[in-house]
């Protein structure tokens, strides 16, 4: 379907030296996008690691590194990279040497079972009432697992002591915890928070499933100079029997219409909304909210009264597009389901045509679903259900067992959980997990990883829940039982594998593709990674957490694979693959690059050191690469 749209371009909410890389995503409007060009389609086979720093994150030993991932992006600020670790050390590098400048640790208490153990970054704010060279003129500020919001020196990585507390806010209060008496791990902080003209924006993660009432999705606005509660804003209605609807991956910011964009995830459960009536309000939403007072200006739901854990897993992307002679700021949302929407950044109006189509309805005694579910009108960035003939087996035997689970259990898209088994395709892993796009504004390519992955579903009424789940496997990745507590029914769900522990649609089971914002039709797909299926036998495409950095040099970088260690450049133009090199460990984590001065070296940098729950090789390394003299 072609579009009247015209030429698309970046748009930043600030503007930033070409060698920049100041926040998550390089920009507060998260382009993961780079002007520079001296690495490029013509030299890129000739990158060498410059640097390599370990960030001995993984020691003392803890019965939490079978959990940990690091999935930071390094910021650049006056010549030094920082970033957290997944025990949420923040540490200083001498960005052209990757010497220690300083290293700040927050003493987590590692006894704790966190439900998640990872840290994507941090933000970095300079103060413009300071003096230049003043204690705490320029801050970097970090959420801890343990749900504080600290603020520490820039210059020295010694706490900013007039930011709240000794230079800590403890996040628990005012969320009203399922456990008051003791942290449990179940509410914390995993993504950076943005600061906005001297608000400092931070959301939350609260594990999934574990129970109806958990904790609220709340996300606050703090003074960064003083810690002061500025704002506090509740995706949920205040008196909804549920929690959660958290934004608990990366937010992003148009400081010039004062303007933050959250990303929220499901109310609690995921897979039960019987006892939260509705569509939820702005869960599962991207909602624009004034970053000065918290007031909702906007919001967009991807997926209304979600019982998939169909989170908006992504940072929102700020672009404008050309209609015409008029300029349009809009934002990018890309969502697990596989869809994309360009919106209107002022407005939340879909500037590609979405419709309302009818979906599947549940069957389960007290749930209501949603009728209707939102459809772009242009190209899904992933396949979407499964029928018969979309099984796969490496044996006539294992396709005989994929094609009859298939035929028997539902399998369209938004097909609710019931007692019996479902099929969900996509799974809650993606589509379009955390990593997100790059938005490449010469061509006008939005650029993504995906997952290609079905999962089997079904609801195990609560008198039969216990039993089932002390002789079952349970695992994030391979099988989970979740308690649903306080629902009459808890959840199973695990990936739709054959015998032989391979999925059962087709591959390629994870790709790199490039979506033509103006017509809204993919351009090129590629697989990304490769997955190993036996006999040294390997097939194109792997599971993947992460995402890409593409470059004016016509590159896009990622890596974020399950099962190769290694850094992949592909051509931004056409989706070739054009260099790689191996990792130490995984890297389920985005690049970044910089360049330090305007005839000095071009370096691109990736944190690789593996993602304990994917089960990737596990490590602590920072490495940079640079072109061969």
């Amino acid at each position: 379907m072609a579009l009247v749209f015209g030429m698309v371009t970046a748009s930043g909410a600030q503007s930033y030296a070409a060698g920049s890389w100041a926040a998550y995503g390089r920009d507060a409007g998260g382009s993961h996008f780079s002007p520079l060009t001296q690495i490029n389609r013509s030299n890129v086979t000739r990158l060498k690691v410059a640097w390599v720093y370990h960030t001995g994150a993984l020691q003392p030993a803890s019965d939490r590194n079978h959990k940990a991932a690091f999935e930071a992006t390094p910021v650049l600020f006056r010549g030094a990279l920082y970033f957290s670790t997944p025990f949420d050390q923040v540490i200083a590098l001498d960005a052209r040497t990757g010497q220690e400048r300083w290293k700040y640790d927050p003493h987590l208490d590692r006894s704790h079972d966190y439900s998640e153990v990872s840290s994507r970054g941090v933000a970095v704010w300079t103060d413009p009432a300071a003096k230049a060279g003043s204690a705490c003129a320029a801050r970097v500020f970090v959420g801890t697992l343990d749900a504080r919001l600290i603020s520490v020196d820039a210059a020295t990585g010694k706490p900013c002591v007039s930011f709240g507390q000794s230079g800590s806010i403890d996040l628990k209060t005012g969320v009203n915890s399922h456990h008051p008496d003791h942290y449990n791990g179940d509410y914390e902080v995993t993504s950076p928070p943005v600061v906005v003209n001297g608000v400092v924006v931070i959301g939350s993660s609260i594990s999934d499933n574990g129970a109806v009432r958990m904790e609220r999705g709340i996300v606050r606005g703090y003074d960064a100079r003083t810690g002061a509660l500025r704002w506090s804003w509740d995706p949920l209605p205040p008196r909804t029997d549920s929690g959660a609807a958290n934004a608990w991956s990366n937010l992003a910011a148009d400081p010039a219409r004062d303007l933050v964009f959250i990303p929220t995830g499901s109310a609690s459960p995921d897979y039960y909304g019987g006892l939260r009536p509705g569509d939820d309000r702005d869960a599962d939403s991207v909602v624009a909210l004034r970053a000065s007072t918290g007031k909702k200006v906007w919001a967009f739901q991807v997926v209304h009264h979600d019982l998939w854990d169909y989170d908006v897993a992504s940072q929102p992307t700020l672009v404008t597009v050309h209609r015409g002679s008029h300029a349009i700021p809009a934002i990018v949302v890309t969502t697990k389901v596989g869809h994309l929407f360009l919106l209107d950044r002022e407005t939340g109006k879909p500037l590609l045509p979405v419709e309302e189509r009818p979906v599947p309805q549940s069957n389960v005694p007290g749930e209501k679903t949603s009728p209707t579910q939102p459809f772009p009108q242009y190209d899904a960035l992933v396949p979407q259900g499964l029928t018969a003939k979309d099984a796969w087996g490496l044996t006539p035997q294992d396709l005989q067992y994929c094609r009859e689970r298939i035929r028997q259990w539902p399998s369209r898209m938004f097909t609710p959980p019931r007692v019996g088994w479902t099929l969900q395709f996509p799974g809650n892993i993606g589509g379009v997990a955390w990593g997100g796009g790059a938005w490449d504004p010469a061509s006008g390519l939005y650029i993504v990883a995906t997952n290609r992955i079905a999962f089997q579903v079904r609801l195990i009424p609560r008198a039969q829940f216990a039993r089932e789940r002390k002789k079952g496997m349970n695992d994030r990745i391979n099988g989970e039982f979740a308690p649903q507590a306080g629902a009459p029914y808890g959840l199973y769900r695990q990936p739709f594998f054959s015998p032989h522990g391979v999925p059962c649609n087709a591959p390629p089971w994870g790709t790199i593709e490039a979506m033509d914002l103006a017509t809204g039709k993919i351009r090129w797909t590629s697989p990304l990674g490769e997955t190993p299926v036996g006999s040294g036998r390997m097939i194109p495409g792997a599971i993947n957490l992460g995402g890409p950095l593409v470059t004016a040099g016509g590159l896009v970088f990622i890596s974020a694979t399950r099962f190769d260690d290694r850094l992949h450049v592909y051509d931004a133009a056409t989706g070739k693959d054009l260099w790689e090199a191996p990792l130490p460990a995984g890297a389920q984590s985005t690049p970044m690059t910089y360049q330090l001065d305007r005839h000095g070296k071009q370096y691109v940098v990736i944190c690789a050191g593996g993602h304990g729950k994917l089960g990737t090789h596990m490590g602590d390394a920072v490495i940079a690469y640079a072109l061969a003299p």
